[in-house]
């Protein structure tokens, strides 16, 4: 594939004519090569690497005679990667933040996958399985070798107390508020409000193109309209719903008002849309606003008041100031105009910093659980490890135990594809001096 020249060096990039394999004379492009013995590359295994020029008739020409070459083959999706785990040169956790890497559509889910991808994971699970292989080695030392003068006294009650520590840590890794898993799926963002408070024109506004109809007919969006976004660096799932108001007996309707009560509820943020002359001239606005499900939603946290169409009457923020404390708002609204972009900025900086504030997971000390998968085994894990702390002493409860901490070793090794009892050996004897 590479012209024929000097000897190619290990890790060195080197310039020169790609040529076909069965045809020296016609060069396909001018590009670096690169070779990696094993084991020392990404997959383990002996690999080159081609620099192209990225135009696609020479990636295609390129691709084609490879293909050529008799036992040459087009990868399969992630082999590469399940090669390099097969290897060892990859856990799970790792392969999953490459994965995310790949899909990653903003900044904070950008800098989550590389922590992830870069074993920032693996290096706190695994340490974990390690002490609870250490454990185990101890307790199994102890049922064999009881009677034996290198076991010290003590020994159980040491792995105990060590146990409940390592317990308490999993416990409040997993107390996190689901900050990776909603940084990495996205955070939910409902806009709710009456009909033609200017809910679609926000989404289609966010989204920079039409993703909701907009008109001046009540009783337009009858379902839920989803897109994802990036505001403010963050991934943010926002969801345009139909509109609250009483007085409907339009079955599809009703059924899509119950739904974006629904949605608001489930969301991690909310925006209460009002159009601005009817909440500062007309009351609430709308007979819904005076409902205890409306005050529900007001009332609950990372919840946002939107004045919108502000740009149709002489509003402040000093009048929409006292138009919340007089109807029990206790967040500051935002006053919007759709139609020119007046406190466009605000609103977005606003719910930026709320995001931030709660769920930026990707500039934490301590990386949070990005997958469910995870938070599972993480759990099972925790159960075996409170069973052993409830175990009595004795040597049948020393038994017991051992399962348990052999079970709650798995749980981790799953979360990382790193499981075996080879390790207990292997601890066990570097540590006591046993049939000496």
């Amino acid at each position: 594939m590479v012209a024929r020249g000097t000897p190619v060096r290990p890790r060195h990039a080197r310039v020169g004519p790609i040529v076909h394999p069965q045809d020296a004379a016609n060069v396909l492009d001018t590009g670096i090569s690169l070779w990696f013995p094993a084991p020392r590359s990404y997959t383990g295994e002996d690999m080159a690497e081609l620099h192209l020029h990225g135009g696609t008739a020479v990636v295609r020409s390129v691709l084609d005679a490879l293909g050529s070459v008799p036992g040459l083959r087009i990868a399969d999706p992630g082999e590469f990667s399940r090669r390099a785990f097969d290897n060892g040169k990859m856990d799970l956790t790792a392969l999953e933040g490459v994965a995310d890497l790949v899909n990653a559509e903003t900044e904070a889910q950008r800098r989550l996958a590389i922590r992830q991808a870069h074993g920032e994971l693996y290096q706190r699970y695994d340490a974990w399985r390690r002490e609870l292989v250490a454990a185990m080695a101890k307790i199994e030392a102890l049922i064999d070798f009881g009677e034996d003068e290198n076991i010290e006294d003590g020994v159980y009650d040491d792995v105990c107390r060590h146990v409940a520590h390592l317990a308490a840590d999993i416990s409040a890794h997993l107390d996190d508020k689901r900050q990776g898993e909603i940084m990495r799926s996205g955070v939910a963002l409902s806009i709710v409000g009456p009909p033609n408070s200017g809910k679609s024109t926000l989404l289609n506004k966010l989204a920079q193109r039409q993703v909701a109809i907009v008109s001046p007919i009540a009783g337009t969006t009858r379902d839920i309209v989803e897109t994802t976004l990036d505001i403010g660096g963050y991934p943010v799932v926002v969801r345009d719903t139909a509109g609250l108001r009483h007085g409907s007996s339009d079955a599809i309707e009703m059924e899509g008002m119950r739904r974006a009560m629904d949605a608001a509820r489930d969301a991690d943020i909310r925006i209460c849309m009002l159009d601005v002359q009817q909440a500062l001239q007309g009351g609430a606005g709308s007979g819904f606003l005076e409902t205890r499900e409306w005050r529900a939603l007001l009332d609950m946290p990372h919840t946002f008041v939107v004045l919108n169409k502000a740009d149709t009457v002489e509003a402040t923020p000093g009048a929409a100031a006292e138009w919340a404390r007089a109807h029990g708002v206790g967040c500051t609204p935002v006053l919007l105009s759709c139609a020119t972009m007046a406190g466009w900025d605000p609103l977005m900086q606003v719910v930026a910093a709320d995001i931030q504030r709660s769920w930026d997971a990707a500039t934490a000390d301590q990386m949070p659980l990005t997958k469910a998968r995870h938070r599972q085994h993480l759990r099972r894990c925790l159960v075996h490890l409170h069973a052993f702390a409830r175990a009595a002493d004795g040597h049948s409860a020393a038994v017991l135990g051992a399962e348990e901490l052999r079970a709650a070793a798995a749980a981790l090794g799953r979360i990382t594809g790193r499981i075996g009892t080879e390790d207990v050996l292997d601890t066990l004897f570097s540590t006591f001096c046993i049939g000496k």
